[in-house]
């Protein structure tokens, strides 16, 4: 029999965690929480000072059951959940129903699931932390007090199954505000001169910048005009170079959400997916003889710090593998945010020397990909700058001054293990100049004067809204990926093309949110709400006092809105095809995964088909159906046959009405980081698009 019980959230935890403390100590998983707030009812006595009314969760009968068994055996018991909010959470409720004193020193935590942190955490335990307790609360009910009392309100006014929240409306705004500016945006000209010059055989590009000293701004083709007539000839005399050492610093390390971000760009993860494979990096994977190993530290943070020996081992690693003049000689500044917590580490692989060819063969091929950008990024923090040299080279013609600018990395520094992704998805690459002094010539072999217009703010992506809702202090780390999926889930907004739009549903959704609670919109009081409950977690402010004065006023609003607030009829838009079964119009439908046709004879017709696209291409395999576009139930957009079943041709890539010039097979359109390309489905035939 063990002589101490641990009990910790997941079996994989568990796992791990058994195999370091040894025999005299039992390791359960209590499955996430055992104690909860019903689902069937708000489970908030206002009137008793919104007292939570906790219940144990359906299914987790049996699961308590055996820990108070095993609890009663044990010596001692030790609540290990994870070092969060919410785990603490966790702890408490576990504490008060296997009656263990909260005051006694049965808490025990560690950021990172490795060996020596284990053991170094269970040699000083710590009482529960109820302000920790109390901040998880807190949001807990004021979550409660919105979701319950407005849900119901969504249900009478506009249909059932709709819910609001705080966090996730502000999203929904965002995303529908940023459509309107979309909508509302009028495109404006401009132009552009490119020139494309050569000197001593070395062909070298450059830009339009001013016209008898001054900087011009084309409006029109006639400003273009304007420019073009007063060059003289095609000689140009090089006006001015300037040349240049330029230092560029390490990335800092990661915190939730610029992981997010970056698995985003570089990956192609979602952000549930993103904090899926994290969470399974964090509890442990098999390592062969070195066992079950936490391979990064707890994957919920906002902070970029770093312990100091995770940096002396970094710089270890970096010296023996890449050499001294690699390592970071100056402290690396990582200035944390103002609203930032700061409570743990920035995520970070447990041992650097866990690389991520070393321990290839044991994760999958997802978990390796993350586990290599969180390794990369954290030994690339620790690494030198990188240095450039630069060079801008001034050619003019009769007053008409050209820009041209190159630059070529001199010393790769942190740039050799990893270079931070960009929204565009644009790789930096050298653009070199040729050898040019002031005084010489060089001919213009080409100029280009091109038009464009402005474009609107681009919809926002996953890592996109993340970020704005970071910088705007809406959520906390936990909480971004539970948002983004909850207001698809709902309906009100839809992913396409990777980008957020919003459903027809989440703007009347919104637009009665706005009329009746404000307050639950102004990004402002989000964000100082979540301030406060930081504040509670600190120990500066009372959870009761911060819910009592948000309550008071929402109170009104809601008696307010019960009154005056209108039902809203979403009629079905017609599909414009009668359904094959019955007979009866076809009409669009939203569902969990987008819209979809559905017949308007529902409930005694329940015949539903997918939304379909011709794209004007035959099917190849076939050749009798036409291609259409399709979306899979993860929102993904793939070409298949019209005859499915019959046919089940299928491509991820989109078909276009040209056979291979090389080996007559389809032809596809490919999207890479760098744009649009056509290529055979079959052969190496391949053609730039864009």
């Amino acid at each position: 029999m063990s002589d101490y019980l641990v009990i910790v959230e997941s079996p994989a935890k568990a796992k791990t965690i058994g195999k370091y403390l040894g025999k005299k100590y039992a390791v359960k998983a209590s499955m996430g929480h055992v104690i909860d707030l019903p689902k069937s009812q708000m489970g908030v006595d206002v009137e008793e000072g919104f007292t939570p009314k906790y219940i144990t969760i359906r299914g987790k009968g049996p699961i308590l059951k055996d820990l108070k068994a095993a609890a009663k055996k044990a010596k001692r018991v030790y609540l290990a959940a994870d070092p969060d909010r919410e785990g603490e959470a966790i702890a408490w409720h576990l504490a008060h129903s296997l009656n263990i004193d909260e005051k006694s020193e049965c808490r025990v935590v560690f950021n990172e699931i490795t060996k020596q942190a284990i053991k170094d955490s269970f040699k000083r335990p710590r009482t529960i932390n109820m302000n920790l307790v109390d901040a998880q609360q807190a949001r807990r009910v004021l979550d409660r007090l919105v979701g319950y009392n407005i849900s119901p309100l969504l249900w009478k006014k506009v249909k059932k199954g709709l819910s609001a929240g705080r966090v996730q409306s502000v999203a929904v705004k965002m995303i529908i505000d940023r459509e309107k500016e979309i909508n509302a945006f009028e495109p404006e000209e401009y132009w552009s001169i490119d020139a494309k010059f050569e000197k001593d055989g070395e062909a070298f590009e450059a830009k339009f910048i001013s016209k008898d000293g001054e900087k011009l701004s084309l409006k029109s083709e006639n400003d273009v005009k304007e420019v073009l007539k007063a060059l003289s000839g095609e000689s140009f005399q090089i006006e001015k170079v300037k040349k240049r050492e330029r230092k560029r610093n390490p990335v800092v390390p990661f915190t939730t959400s610029s992981l997010q971000q970056e698995a985003a760009r570089k990956l192609n993860f979602r952000a549930k997916k993103t904090m899926m494979l994290a969470q399974q990096l964090y509890e442990g994977i098999d390592i062969g003889k070195l066992g079950t190993v936490g391979l990064i530290t707890y994957m919920r943070t906002d902070s970029t710090r770093l312990s100091e020996t995770a940096k002396a081992e970094a710089k270890t690693y970096i010296e023996s593998h890449y050499g001294k003049e690699y390592v970071n000689q100056q402290e690396a500044k990582t200035k944390q945010k103002s609203n930032s917590q700061d409570a743990h580490e920035a995520i970070r692989p447990t041992s650097v020397d866990l690389d991520p060819k070393s321990v290839k063969s044991y994760l999958s091929r997802d978990q390796l990909r993350l586990y290599k950008l969180i390794w990369e990024r954290m030994v690339a923090s620790q690494m030198a700058p990188a240095i450039l040299d630069t060079m801008s080279v001034d050619l003019v013609n009769n007053g008409v001054a050209f820009r041209a600018t190159g630059s070529k990395l001199k010393f790769a520094g942190f740039m050799k293990v990893y270079i931070e992704g960009n929204d565009d998805g644009k790789k930096e690459e050298d653009r070199l100049l040729p050898e040019m002094s002031e005084g010489e010539q060089a001919k213009a072999e080409a100029i280009d004067p091109n038009q464009h217009f402005t474009q609107p703010p681009p919809r926002y992506t996953e890592a996109r809204l993340v970020k704005t809702m970071e910088e705007l202090g809406i959520g906390r780390p936990s909480t971004y990926a539970p948002t983004l999926d909850t207001i698809q889930r709902r309906g009100y907004v839809a992913l396409e093309d990777k980008r957020f739009i919003p459903t027809e549903l989440g703007e009347i959704v919104l637009e009665l949110i706005e009329e009746f609670f404000p307050e639950i919109l102004n990004v402002t009081f989000t964000a100082k709400m979540e301030n406060d409950l930081d504040s509670i977690e600190d120990g500066e402010e009372e959870w009761v006092k911060v819910i009592d004065e948000f309550y008071s006023d929402f109170e009104r609003r809601l008696k307010t809105a019960e009154e005056e607030m209108k039902e809203v009829e979403i009629k079905d838009e017609p599909a414009g095809e009668d359904c094959e079964k019955c007979g009866h119009e076809m009409v669009y439908k939203m569902g969990r995964f987008g819209k979809f046709m559905a017949c308007s004879n529902f409930p005694d017709c329940r015949n539903t088909k997918a939304i379909v696209k011709d794209i004007g291409v035959k099917c190849p395999e076939c050749k009798e159906g036409n291609v259409v576009e399709r979306k899979s139930k993860k929102r993904r957009i793939f070409y298949g046959c019209d005859r499915y079943p019959e046919c089940e041709f299928i491509s991820w890539d989109k078909p276009i009405a040209r056979k291979c010039p090389k080996c007559e097979h389809m032809l596809v359109e490919k999207k890479t980081k760098k744009g649009i390309h056509v290529q055979c489905s079959k052969c190496d035939y391949r053609e730039d698009q864009n």
